[in-house]
């Protein structure tokens, strides 16, 4: 039997899934990177807790497929010898002063919670008392709804594990920028440092630089870069590992890790380019949210500031599937601030696709348009 041969264009959280699933399944997978400035998944400090989210319809569908997926994936992982994610299920918090708004985010996530099951875990409306022996440094206005399944990971270690166990399984990769050409006899040709290498299949699944490669083809999905600036702070002399998630009424959020380091953020600057920069507003924004919420980290240290450029979706749909009218050429991209949750699910489906020729039910409204 001829092997598969697939090349993965991008090594983030979408690349990286989809290699691990394709070459676990016997394809022969070649992961190019060029290493690029900004790449998001290598900024990102991820909230798996969708149940929580404000989204609907079919983008919520796969969001909260992703995070049904995360312990048969961790599994996986675990298969393949490789054990440290950074994952971990300390709950979710959703604080606000405004209690009417807290009670209808309460009675929206325990519908979901119930239809989800035990990886959403049990939902409860709670006081400031609570709130506050949860996540000490919340502002004492604050009440909350806990999620007791909700769970966080780290961007950069869940995105080395996939790659590491891709490897295991037969996965090479290259350094190195990946030029496509069309070729109307069948797959595009595609080059690397000069190189050219064959494949059956190539995905693109280049993030927030989708585009910069389908450049060739005339072809444009809707995906542009969106800058994320995340700080991260050290709580000195605390244990942080067993603190939840917390995202208040609004867009940003605080993650705490297990080495009293609490990740808080992220700006949403779309029109941004791929601007990889720190930004004077971009770091007052982080700080002055974060501190309205939990005065209490006024005294943490601060780390560092990462910046992700994210895939943003235009019409907030990412793009998973085959580019119409180009056979072997496939898109995984546009996953906005969700990358981390939705991910593993949406590589490991379009891995599915590819090797079997037929897409999934749960990507077919993801499809590029024609």
């Amino acid at each position: 039997m001829v092997q598969r041969r697939v090349i993965v264009i991008g090594s983030g959280i979408a690349g990286a899934s989809f290699a691990f699933a394709a070459a676990r399944r016997g394809a022969a997978v070649t992961i190019i990177d060029s290493a690029e400035t900004g790449q998001a998944t290598a900024a990102s400090a991820g909230i798996i807790a969708p149940w929580a989210s404000a989204t609907d319809g079919v983008f919520y569908d796969l969001y909260a497929a992703g995070a049904a997926f995360y312990p048969e994936v961790l599994a996986r992982l675990d298969d393949a010898g490789v054990t440290r994610t950074e994952y971990r299920r300390t709950g979710a918090l959703v604080v606000g002063a405004d209690l009417e708004k807290l009670q209808e985010t309460h009675d929206r996530v325990a519908i979901r919670a119930r239809a989800a099951g035990a990886v959403a875990g049990t939902v409860e409306r709670i006081g400031n008392d609570d709130v506050r022996a949860l996540f000490p440094p919340l502002a004492r206005e604050l009440e909350g709804v806990h999620i007791s399944g909700g769970a966080r990971v780290d961007g950069r270690t869940m995105c080395s594990a996939l790659l590491t166990a891709a490897r295991r399984a037969g996965a090479t990769s290259l350094s190195g920028t990946a030029h496509l050409t069309p070729d109307p006899r069948g797959v595009p040709a595609l080059e690397v440092n000069g190189e050219r290498i064959e494949a059956d299949d190539i995905v693109i699944a280049a993030g927030a630089w989708t585009n910069v490669v389908l450049k060739p083809f005339g072809i444009q999905v809707p995906v542009a870069p969106q800058r994320g600036q995340i700080t991260h702070l050290r709580v000195e002399g605390v244990d942080t590992s067993g603190w939840p998630s917390v995202r208040p009424l609004s867009s940003h959020y605080m993650v705490a890790f297990d080495d009293s380091r609490v990740a808080i953020g992220a700006t949403r600057e779309t029109g941004s380019g791929f601007d990889p920069r720190v930004t004077a507003a971009g770091q007052l924004e982080v700080l002055q949210d974060a501190l309205r919420i939990a005065p209490g980290l006024a005294d943490a240290t601060f780390i560092e500031t990462r910046v992700g450029l994210r895939p943003l979706p235009d019409g907030h749909l990412p793009v998973i599937g085959p580019v119409p009218d180009t056979p072997g050429l496939h898109v995984l991209s546009g996953f906005g601030a969700a990358g981390l949750t939705m991910g593993p699910f949406a590589g490991d489906a379009l891995a599915r696709a590819v090797l079997e020729d037929r897409p999934p039910a749960e990507i077919a409204a993801f499809a590029p348009a024609p």
